[in-house]
């Protein structure tokens, strides 16, 4: 085998677990994520100081694992690593290619989720500098982004809305709107599957997250997937008892945009 690619195994194990902190949470992470190329990635991000340590997972889907990371100075931070097997190919190749500030023409799988990972980077810069509550975003290498982790200081992740429903809905709503307002005015971007899913509640504030799939306004679907947002929204905060309306969010968000 490879010497780099051992280099990479034995760094990235280290990293799995020198100074592990035990947690049931350890036994979610797949050994199907880590390919020798993530392996190498992982390696590459540990010795510029992203990462030390890989402690267990926040969130797994088909897509992508979120895992907890460490840092040498003990912060906390998310490493989001996209699976190159499981990945949606035919979401991604859509929601890129028409998407303006990517000049895409590859069909190879490997290099599309590459470029879908550092849109997730670049959406996520562009609004963490517009003031929208998302995490900051701290690095993105092939299929691995680093970003803020959101949670407290045990390491205790903040849970999606769907988890953990707001103690007052209609004051947390009047929040999101405030959230999803400047997302698309300041940040100029529409998020395009906007979900309690997806939409953190850390003490009370929503925190916006997985913005891979979110399209600039010029994008000619963002008009669309703005109005599927705003429909989902009320109708997932109408179940929580907040009383609202399409029409009254749409004015809100997209009045004079």
């Amino acid at each position: 085998m490879d010497s780099k690619i051992n280099k990479a195994d034995a760094k990235v194990q280290k990293i799995r677990e020198r100074k592990r902190r035990k947690g049931s949470e350890d036994r979610k992470v797949g050994s199907e994520v880590f390919d020798k190329i993530t392996l190498e990635t992982l390696y590459k991000l540990a010795k510029q100081d992203y990462i030390d340590i890989l402690n267990g997972a926040i969130s797994t889907g088909k897509e992508a694992n979120v895992l907890k990371g460490i840092t040498k100075d003990e912060t906390y931070v998310a490493v989001k690593i996209y699976r190159i097997a499981t990945s949606d190919f035919k979401k991604m190749d859509y929601y890129v290619h028409g998407d303006p500030r990517f000049n895409v023409k590859t069909k190879n799988k490997r290099q599309l989720i590459y470029a879908w990972v550092s849109k997730e980077f670049k959406n996520l810069k562009r609004l963490y500098n517009a003031g929208v509550n998302v995490p900051e975003p701290y690095i993105s290498t092939n299929n691995v982004l680093i970003i803020e982790f959101i949670g407290d200081e045990k390491g205790n992740p903040a849970q999606p809305v769907r988890n953990q429903p707001p103690k007052n809905p209609e004051e947390f709503f009047n929040k999101l709107l405030v959230q999803l307002k400047k997302f698309v005015h300041e940040g100029k971007l529409v998020h395009g599957d906007l979900s309690n899913y997806n939409i953190l509640n850390q003490n009370e504030e929503p925190v916006i997250i997985d913005v891979s799939q979110s399209v600039v306004l010029d994008n000619p679907i963002s008009h669309e997937l703005l109005q599927r947002d705003i429909k989902t929204l009320v109708n997932e905060y109408k179940k929580l008892g907040v009383k609202t309306s399409y029409d009254e969010v749409y004015e809100y968000v997209d009045f004079k945009l």
